[in-house]
């Protein structure tokens, strides 16, 4: 089983920056789409990036397109988000996950248990 922990968010003032990482270990995943996700207070959880194993395709969604990039190390099992010019409705636990399609990704079917995640609070 993989275990996916995720780490490096934080408080940040509306317009800083972030970069949260997601680190998988045990029986970890080769050649599978990896994708940030992120579950607001009272809101349901949801699709945040997408990267493939390559790097080569990237997919955002649209609140966040222009001010995050998703990366990846597969050397060190790592998937990273850099968050630019934050806004308060960032704010939220942003969790990891992988699988092996966009298209399974995007619609938040994903292949290993949630993990605790990282909280992300932007203020005005």
């Amino acid at each position: 089983q993989v275990q996916l922990v995720e780490s490096g968010g934080g408080l940040v003032q509306a317009g800083g920056s972030l970069r949260p990482s997601c680190a998988a270990s045990g029986r970890t995943p080769s050649s599978y789409v990896m994708g940030w996700f992120r579950q607001a207070p009272g809101k349901e959880r949801e699709f945040v990036a997408a990267i493939s194993w390559s790097g080569g395709r990237r997919n955002y969604a649209d609140s966040v397109k222009g001010r995050f990039t998703i990366s990846r190390d597969n050397a060190k099992n790592t998937v990273y988000l850099q968050m630019n010019s934050l806004k308060p409705e960032d704010t939220a636990v942003y969790h990891c996950n992988f699988d092996r399609e966009f298209y399974n990704i995007e619609r938040m079917r994903v292949l290993s248990p949630w993990g605790q995640g990282t909280q992300v609070t932007v203020s005005s």
